[in-house]
């Protein structure tokens, strides 16, 4: 019986993410199902709820990786998609029909709108009090992130999906401030404990809502410089529970999709994409975690001479699930506040608790000595953002940390393959200016 449950929900969820994700462009058809009515009743705002998560773990998480992945160094790209092409060239010229600047972007602004709807619609429908925390919580979660990552990405940002295609725009630091604020309201809503059903319907067991919603809002304190907030926010996290998006065979890990199916988009950089300055040391565990040199990749190489090797990791398989957070993201998060705070042998101790870690619960070990680097703010500050990039692979925040640690500028032309990243921010979507009046002027680079 709770198989078949599950089965409709499914079913409902699949509708849902279709209306989700369609073109501004509608058809009408007599046979579909409207999107006001997925709302109205128990059964559609359970799977409204599993749809906003079935988009953000999806197609959401692809554009997030995929592309500051690019942008960053962390890939190169081994194919002649010209949208790819176009991310790896970088520069002041990078078009605002990319498919990636759009994509990200769209994804995102459906995903607040999603969570807004939710909210909005929640105390209509016949639910438990549990649930109704549950789902204001889970709904909140996800308008976060979406506003967070749209702030790690773009210069100024959106905080509502307004009414009529004409959300304001905010600086992105106002992102984060609104993203934190949200996150603070969701775990203010779990004061009403979740109930079972929620949990069965929607977590699944997969996360750990109260950990999550702790652990994205250090990252989000940390970005907006809050330093003594990010701290005690990241100590707050029960770094002994699990929290993954998980995959089937029709909702597939998309980075899996993207580097290690037959015809692969990009595949991994050799040391993670770091310059030789900042090389890891050849024991680190976390190379051969998430790369693999050994496997023969054939006739499939960077056509702008990166030297390319096999993606592992959480990326291996279809129905392989990534992480929502790692556990030594906390670490690196204190590490960083507290050095930028002044406290360096705190930071340091916080670094230590990485470096050495070999009981990771994902697996993601450095095994390796205590640091014995330079001990001035700047020294630290690099042995952090060389972990972060090691740690932390492939979780979106590659373009983000090479700003924040003034990793070296982009010169704004195109093509310099030399340069650590090639843009700054991404310019707005064409579409998005073509519909929204409060559009800003595009960044420089």
């Amino acid at each position: 019986m709770k198989k078949m449950r599950h089965s409709k929900y499914f079913l409902v969820s699949i509708v849902f993410a279709a209306l989700s994700i369609s073109c501004e462009t509608e058809f009408s058809n007599p046979n579909s199902v409207s999107e006001d009515l997925v709302y109205t009743t128990r059964e559609g705002v359970i799977a409204a709820a599993v749809g906003l998560q079935q988009i953000y773990s999806t197609t959401g998480v692809r554009w997030i990786i995929e592309t500051p992945a690019v942008s960053a160094r962390e890939v190169g790209i081994t194919t002649t998609f010209q949208n790819m092409i176009e991310l790896e060239d970088g520069g002041s010229g990078l078009p605002n029909e990319n498919a990636n600047v759009e994509g990200l972007w769209f994804t995102m602004a459906r995903v607040i709108k999603t969570a807004e709807q939710i909210e909005a619609n929640i105390d209509g429908v016949d639910l438990s009090a549990g649930t109704i925390s549950g789902l204001t919580a889970h709904a909140k979660f996800f308008k976060a992130l979406a506003i967070g990552t749209l702030a790690q990405n773009y210069e100024n940002v959106i905080l509502t999906s307004g009414s009529d295609g004409d959300a304001t725009f905010v600086p992105r630091l106002e992102g984060f401030a609104r993203a934190i604020e949200l996150l603070s309201e969701a775990s203010a809503a779990l004061s009403t404990p979740p109930s079972q059903e929620f949990i069965d319907e929607i977590t699944q067991g997969h996360y750990d809502l109260p950990s999550a919603i702790n652990a994205i809002s250090a990252r989000y304190h940390l970005f907006a410089g809050n330093y003594a907030q990010a701290i005690t926010a990241a100590r707050s996290v029960d770094v002994s529970k699990k929290s993954e998006f998980t995959y089937t065979a029709n909702a597939t890990n998309p980075i899996w999709a993207r580097a290690n199916s037959t015809a692969p988009n990009f595949k991994a950089r050799v040391q993670f994409g770091l310059p030789a300055s900042l090389a890891l040391h050849d024991a680190d565990g976390r190379i051969a975690f998430y790369l693999d040199p050994s496997q023969d990749l054939g006739e499939v190489s960077n056509p702008n001479g990166y030297e390319v090797v096999a993606l592992t990791g959480f990326f291996t398989t279809s129905s392989g699930p990534i992480p929502i957070y790692l556990p030594d993201e906390m670490h690196l998060i204190i590490a960083e506040a507290s050095v930028r705070s002044g406290s360096v042998s705190e930071a340091i101790s916080a670094l230590n608790e990485v470096l050495t870690d070999t009981d990771d619960l994902f697996g993601v070990n450095a095994g390796l000595p205590a640091y014995n680097g330079g001990t001035s703010q700047n020294d630290v500050l690099d042995e952090i953002y060389k972990n972060r990039r090691a740690e932390l692979y492939l979780t979106g925040m590659s373009l983000e940390d090479s700003r924040r640690f003034n990793r070296p500028a982009p010169s704004g032309s195109s093509q310099i393959f030399t340069e650590e990243r090639n843009r700054n921010f991404y310019p707005y979507p064409s579409s998005e200016r073509q519909n929204n009046p409060n559009t800003p002027n595009d960044p420089p680079i």
